[in-house]
């Protein structure tokens, strides 16, 4: 059974959530003002787009070794902004690649974010560039375009190893200003040290609501930022029934420990 090591307290709470996913969609539909905890890389994206239209030098986005799955859906929502961006101010959009079938998503996506601003005369197929399927291949095509085109921002958002601070590094020899996001955390010191902006972990995730701001992906964020903060301080008590259980074991509070047990 789905259910068989859920109780009856985690089955209240699922329910619980869900409502509150629902009331808190229903109000921003009725007043989309959300408040949304400040991210700084968030926040940034905008500002370097800005830059690279007062520069007019071109702007290289890389989703690194990205397959099709949750971490280039979610990208594609920041890539989106930042090509509506580029053809506003006429950047030159270079978007590397590393898999054919990413590739595709990609150009469909960068299309349709191009013709929605009625810029659609803009978007160029050969600025979608194929590369390698091969790790460091790919990551020494990428400096040879960064260094060729003199990019003036670069976006490094995706799946990244090994090759993730030679990517960065190609952007700094040219003066980029650099946003970095990527949910590996091997990965995350090397973009600290080399960006000027990093995204950490699940933040990659919430980049593309927080640009957007569509109500469905807005209450999302704010519901889970919510609900975390819920559960923190439910494992507060929990601690501090489980620390007097320990010192005080006559209070007898077992009972109370037991009932903040959820196990799903």
């Amino acid at each position: 059974m789905a259910f068989e090591h859920v109780n009856i307290v985690g089955l209240i709470l699922i329910f619980l959530f869900i409502f509150i996913f629902f009331y808190f969609l229903y109000k921003n539909k009725r007043n989309p003002n959300l408040y949304i905890r400040k991210i700084l890389g968030i926040d940034a994206i905008s500002d370097v787009c800005d830059y690279a239209g007062e520069t007019g030098r071109p702007v290289s986005f890389c989703t690194g070794l990205s397959s099709v799955g949750p971490v280039l859906y979610a990208s594609l929502g920041v890539l989106s902004f930042v090509a509506k961006k580029a053809g506003t101010f006429k950047n030159r959009l270079l978007i590397p690649q590393y898999t054919p079938e990413v590739m595709a998503i990609v150009e469909e996506s960068v299309q349709e974010a191009y013709e929605s601003i009625n810029r659609g005369s803009l978007f160029d197929k050969k600025d979608i560039r194929f590369l390698s399927d091969e790790q460091f291949a790919y990551a020494s095509g990428y400096i040879g375009m960064i260094k060729r085109e003199r990019a003036c921002a670069t976006f490094l958002f995706g799946t990244f190893a090994a090759e993730s601070l030679i990517l960065a590094e190609a952007g700094q020899e040219v003066g980029a200003v650099q946003v970095g996001a990527t949910i590996s955390p091997e990965q995350v010191a090397f973009f600290i040290a080399s960006c000027d902006y990093t995204l950490i972990g699940e933040e990659l995730f919430a980049a593309s609501s927080y640009l957007t701001r569509k109500p469905l992906e807005i209450t999302s964020i704010y519901t889970q930022d919510k609900v975390k903060l819920f559960i923190f301080f439910i494992i507060i008590i929990g601690s501090v029934i489980a620390t007097i259980n320990q010192i005080y074991p006559d209070l007898n509070l077992h009972n109370l420990d037991y009932f903040l047990t959820i196990e799903i």
